[in-house]
């Protein structure tokens, strides 16, 4: 698939081996032949071996750097850190970075070919359900801020995309599952057929059944492939994929990230649709349908930081999706269908936010 871009566009590949095409990706990419391969300590434990290896093989000089796993890393620091590592390195404009790893890695990398030398080439090498399906595509890099998450950051469209299902065969299964929270979004959000079919093969999903995975795969890029080309900035149609994101962040912060993103999503997915039901604007049963399809994969559909709404709505504020300091949340209308246009999202005053949440249990 190709996903538009102001840049003119990148390839996303998507199948078992591509991740073969790496060498030739990256001296497409890169005139130097010398890259920056970034991963976390986990991911570089696995796979940094191999991937090295082939890059190696394949006449590429790269440059490895990586960083403890998890969210709490996610930061300036190690942005710093790993741009410390290219500067000495040597790197130039003519190299590239290649991002190996799940969304925080593919995220803080991001943020580092972005800003390095006023940036460079990324090539996104996902490696995790989450990745693969929803955060390797678009362009979003970042690293959290104290204040709340992705709050620093920039658009940077990668120069392509290697979405390898093999890599998955690692996970463990409560790893794999949260990746499929952004799939279940992107049935909810745009193809209800989708979701359904998600729900009904959960268990050969989860088990990592590759021929389904692969399917799931596809069509999760196949959807926000489509509405990143159209709106590659977030200025409009891009919003419906935060869908679940303005309560999961809060969430996140809330719980000192501890709370992992994909429970987050989905127990935000809900609670964003219960929030829709009490304005209106959702079809009633909704949510109870979206409760089901996260429950399908064995995923969350709330969490004990819902019953502080104050702290929560306080927090929500932070958000970069917050506009006049009113937090904004995707116009769902039922499952598979959103708002379009001025009404892709609705503001929620706060007072509204605790007054519907409050009674929560």
């Amino acid at each position: 698939m190709r996903v538009a871009s102001r840049t003119g566009g990148y390839p996303v590949r998507v199948g078992r081996g591509v991740r073969a095409l790496l060498p030739e990706t990256v001296a497409g990419a890169a005139r130097s032949g010398r890259c920056a391969l970034i991963s976390d300590g986990n991911v570089d434990a696995l796979w940094g071996r191999e991937v090295a290896a082939s890059l190696a093989a394949g006449g590429i000089d790269a440059v490895a750097a990586s960083f403890p796993p998890g969210e709490a890393h996610k930061t300036r620091e190690t942005w710093a850190a790993l741009t410390d590592v290219l500067m000495e390195a040597a790197l130039g404009r003519d190299s590239c970075v290649v991002s190996l790893g799940g969304g925080v890695v593919g995220d803080v990398a991001g943020f580092v070919a972005a800003t390095f030398l006023r940036g460079v080439p990324l090539i996104q090498v996902p490696t995790t359900t989450t990745a693969m399906i929803d955060a390797s595509v678009g362009g979003k890099t970042g690293v959290d801020h104290s204040s709340g998450k992705n709050l620093v950051g920039a658009f940077h469209a990668p120069a392509a995309v290697l979405a390898d299902p093999e890599f998955l065969a690692t996970l463990e299964i409560g790893t794999r599952a949260e990746g499929f929270a952004e799939a279940v979004k992107h049935g909810v959000i745009l193809d209800a057929g989708y979701a359904d079919w998600l729900a009904a093969h959960a268990g050969s999903l989860l088990a990592g059944d590759p021929d389904h995975v692969e399917r799931a795969v596809l069509r999760s890029v196949e959807i926000k492939a489509a509405v990143v080309s159209a709106d590659e900035f977030e200025g409009g149609r891009r919003q419906v994929l935060n869908l679940g994101h303005t309560v999961a962040h809060a969430l996140e912060l809330h719980s000192g990230y501890a709370l992992a993103h994909g429970h987050a999503v989905a127990v935000g997915m809900v609670a964003e649709a219960r929030i829709g039901e009490a304005l209106g604007v959702t079809a009633r049963g909704t949510a109870e349908e979206v409760r089901g399809l996260v429950r399908a994969f064995g995923l969350p559909d709330f969490d004990a930081g819902l019953l502080r709404p104050g702290r929560l709505v306080g927090l929500m504020a932070r958000d970069k999706k917050t506009r006049s300091g009113v937090a904004h949340i995707v116009r769902l209308l039922e499952v598979g269908r959103v708002g379009e246009g001025d009404g892709t999202t609705i503001p929620v005053p706060d007072e509204d936010l605790v007054r519907i949440m409050k009674d929560w249990s």
